[in-house]
């Protein structure tokens, strides 16, 4: 189990600006005693195509370079689902079955919110006499006036709620349960290594990693 959450996890991890935060954690029943896992299908179940593919070749990338096989959702299943058109249990299982896989990582956009804030203009305050410019009129005139045209301005957070869940492929058991929150990624990339590297904390933590 540990071996197949760093493979999974690990390959992603470095340093990047967007902030992602673990909100929940849920530890399933271990597997049984013994049982490893070999093949792993990846699904990323994402609307947005390009987001899909870059999350699925990410896991890949990662698994294959330490010797995993993958299966990537994208590569047996059309990217032309919809509600109505979705295949049923038993065709999606197997599928993942018949590829050989014996272990399910689903990634999940849960929610998404956006917030609108008010940014203010600079300038800090402290009253007299930390600051020399109350001494005189024009110096404190010439210190806050300029900053009389710098008003601020309005910016939206994005937040994105992610859940990451491993299966058995075999008794579809939960292995594991990790929810996030990614604020104002700057771009897929990006936010794949910052989601990453929380994931990995969040499980190091809770001991399923050394």
């Amino acid at each position: 189990m540990k071996k197949l959450l760093a493979v999974l996890l690990l390959g992603a991890v470095v340093s990047c600006s967007t902030t992602t935060r673990i909100t929940d954690f849920y530890k399933g029943q271990p597997p049984s005693q013994g049982k490893t896992y070999h093949t792993i299908f990846v699904a990323a179940l994402v609307h947005n195509l390009g987001a899909k593919a870059s999350i699925e070749n990410n896991v890949a990338a990662a698994a294959k370079a330490r010797g995993y096989e993958v299966v990537k959702s994208g590569d047996v299943f059309p990217p032309n689902f919809t509600r109505e058109n979705v295949p049923d249990r038993e065709t999606i299982l197997s599928k993942v079955k018949a590829s050989g896989c014996d272990a399910i990582y689903t990634v999940t956009l849960v929610n998404k919110e956006s917030e609108t804030r008010y940014v203010p203009g600079t300038g800090p305050y402290a009253p007299y006499p930390r600051w020399g410019w109350y001494g005189s009129f024009w110096g404190y005139y010439s210190y806050w006036s300029p900053m009389m045209y710098d008003p601020g301005y309005y910016t939206t957070d994005k937040t994105y709620y992610m859940e990451t869940n491993l299966y058995d492929a075999q008794t579809e058991q939960l292995l594991f349960s990790v929810q996030s929150a990614t604020v104002n990624p700057n771009g897929i990339e990006d936010f794949s290594k910052s989601y990453t590297a929380a994931i990995v904390r969040e499980l190091g933590a809770q001991g399923l990693l050394k």
